[in-house]
């Protein structure tokens, strides 16, 4: 068995049983948690406008801050729509998403999803730049962030490369790829990756909590 058959068949089948074990592992750990019966007098009847709320509102730099914050926000959102533009719009990923799920969507011309890739690597770039310079960044951070962003990075790269055909085989390039796709996946789950899955999750369940005490968000 060659690299590329290695990665398209055992890594690839792997990567996504761990990924799919380790989904319902953490979400289903969330969901089973003990609560505390909270037994004050709710201050409005309905809890979701303050979870919509939230949810906006945590979606933007607040005011007092937003000379500190938006820039570390504007690169958050730079390279988080550019990898969903790379990941959700190029036709080869549509075809997996089809041979796995069924589900299939029009694709975006590849120049588009060409220059998406660039700069979702070059904002990836700058992030890791950033906290790596910035003292209390780089105080806070950990081995996850560290991988975390390793692993978002890779995929994106490997693949650029394997388009332009630049460094080796295309075949080689793409079994790289496609394992880099594979670490990325059995890592999500157990890493800080997993925010994708749980961020307004826990922006709705904070605002509902707020709105349910009459809190001011």
């Amino acid at each position: 068995m060659d690299l590329l058959q290695f990665a398209r068949g055992p890594a690839l089948t792997w990567a996504l049983a761990i990924f799919a074990f380790g989904m319902t592992w953490r979400l289903a750990g969330i969901l089973l948690l003990k609560r505390r019966p909270d037994y004050s007098e709710p201050r409005n009847a309905t809890s979701w406008p303050g979870a919509l709320k939230l949810i906006i509102s945590r979606s933007w730099p607040r005011r007092e801050f937003i000379q500190r914050t938006a820039f570390g926000q504007a690169l958050g959102y730079i390279f988080h729509i550019g990898l969903a533009i790379v990941v959700f719009g190029f036709a080869p990923h549509i075809l997996f998403f089809r041979g796995l799920t069924g589900l299939d969507w029009p694709n975006l011309p590849n120049a588009i999803i060409y220059l998406s890739g660039a700069i979702t690597l070059g904002a990836l770039i700058v992030v890791l730049g950033r906290r790596l310079i910035h003292p209390v960044l780089r105080l806070l951070s950990n081995f996850d962030d560290y991988f975390s962003w390793f692993v978002t990075f890779a995929p994106v790269a490997t693949g650029m490369l394997a388009v332009a055909h630049l460094g080796a085989r295309y075949e080689t390039l793409l079994a790289i790829h496609i394992l880099s796709v594979a670490l990325l996946l059995v890592w999500f789950p157990f890493g800080k990756l997993m925010h994708a899955a749980l961020v307004f999750v826990s922006r709705g369940s904070t605002g509902a909590l707020f709105e349910r005490k009459g809190a001011s968000i």
